[in-house]
Formats: structure tokens, sequence, C-alpha cells
């Protein structure tokens, strides 16, 4: 979960394609700091978290309900309008959406349950709060699949070749073809093929963000998304970890460290 907030603030600084599409940048500096995707990420582990074992109608209503009341808490992270409108309507239905928003906040459902299945099926519930569209909930499922098979020993061409099977994103493109030709776009479509060619070309954590960040577009999301699974295949250094967690605000730091413990890492 951590990776994801890591991803998130380091890559925020050159969203929007503000960076120069290189991968050496500074890995915290200026404008490094949290955006929608972490107090979202927040909000789904909350959710997850108080409603283990439950059914699906209980966990899509305690969905709701946190992520509610994070938008609401931190209402100037740098949401879409139409999530920012569904933020704040009294029983939000969801809107079709296939943003990327799905999958940048579904890590926890790759770290809390036991098998496969219920791990998709748990991002798929994460996803369809809101973001309903067939490509929305699969960039959720992808991603908390990816987290899933990374953490229990899968290899990276294991992971390669179930999400080309199962999900159907084409992830022959190599970092360079896609730094050449990405542009900002905030689709499932477009973000997914990224964030797997950021994560297969990687040999750590934090070579896994920069080859995300060096993508340019969406990079915050892009590096969000890459860095949950990135964590979960490689961890993350503790001096990385410790140095974004003080960016952290003491609420999320507290679901944070709920979530290390609850989840046994």
């Amino acid at each position: 979960m951590i990776g994801a907030m890591l991803g998130d603030m380091i890559g925020a600084p050159y969203e929007f394609d503000r960076g120069r599409k290189v991968k050496d940048f500074p890995l915290f500096g200026r404008g490094t700091e949290f955006t929608d995707d972490s107090v979202m990420t927040v909000a789904v582990a909350e959710a997850l978290l108080d409603t283990r074992g439950e059914p699906d109608a209980e966990i899509t209503a305690a969905l709701i309900r946190s992520m509610q009341k994070w938008g609401r808490r931190y209402p100037n992270a740098g949401y879409g309008g139409r999530f920012m409108r569904w933020l704040f309507t009294e029983n939000p239905k969801p809107n079709g959406s296939f943003g990327n928003g799905s999958a940048m906040r579904a890590s926890a459902a790759g770290w809390l349950f036991d098998d496969l299945d219920t791990t998709r099926h748990m991002a798929a519930l994460t996803a369809a709060v809101s973001h309903n569209h067939p490509e929305g909930i699969k960039g959720a499922e992808a991603t908390a699949a990816a987290i899933f098979m990374a953490r229990t020993g899968s290899s990276m061409d294991e992971i390669r070749t179930y999400t080309e099977q199962n999900f159907g994103y084409d992830l022959s493109c190599s970092c360079a073809e896609l730094r050449a030709k990405n542009r900002h776009d905030e689709t499932c479509q477009v973000t997914m093929p990224l964030v797997f060619a950021a994560f297969l070309e990687s040999t750590d954590f934090e070579d896994a963000i920069r080859n995300a960040v060096s993508l340019g577009g969406d990079t915050d999301t892009i590096a969000c998304i890459t860095g949950s699974i990135a964590e979960a295949f490689f961890g993350v250094p503790d001096g990385i970890a410790a140095e974004g967690e003080k960016r952290l605000p003491q609420d999320m730091r507290d679901v944070l460290a709920r979530f290390r413990r609850e989840a046994g890492m």
C-alpha cells in the first residue's frame, strides 16, 4: 500500500507532461505530495479492512461511505469532475467511468485475500461503486491480481502472461516505445499497458517508479499503480518508505499502520 502512495507522491510533480520523460529526476523534491490517488487508496483499504468476511452488499456500502468520508476530508486532492460530484452526492450511483481511478485505488485488494479469484472479485467491487464500465473494472482487477501474484511468488514472466491472457492488454511495447508516443490520458485502456511496461522492465522498487514517471502523461497515477505492484514484488526500501510517510497526515498514517498489521506485512 505504501508503494502506491509513494508512486503517487513521486509522480505528482511531473503530471500533465511537466517532466522531461527521463529517469534521472529528484525522487523527493518540490511538489512531492499526495494526491487523490493516495486518499482513495486509504479509503478503500479502510473499507476492506472493516468488512472482511461480510457480504458484498455490506462491502459495497462501506466502500461508498469510506470513499465519501475521505474524499470530503481532503476535497482539494485533485479529483476529476465527475468523481468530485460522486463524492458529494447523497446515495451516489456508478457513472460508467473507465478512468484509471479504479486501478489506482485497488492495491489493498491485492493483499487482504487468500486466493486469486477472491482478490479479483474484491477489486471489482472497489471499482464498481463508481467506475462500473468493463474497462474500469478490468483495470482494478488487473492491478490487484498482479499484486497477489507478486506477493505469492510469481515471476515477472508469469505475471505478464496471466495479465495478457486474462485481461487482453498488449504488453509487447517497451518503455522506450511508449515514452515516445505517450501523452496525458486518464483511461484504464491507455494506463495499464504503461504500468506493466514500467514494472516488467524494472530491477527494483525505485527503478519501477522511475520507469513509470519517465513515461510522462498521467504520471502520478501511472506511478501509483506501478508502485503498488512493485512493492509486492520487490518490497520498498526502508528509507524511501520513511521519506514518503513523512509527507502523509497522521490519519492516513494510522490507516497505513493498521493495514500493515492486519495484512501481515
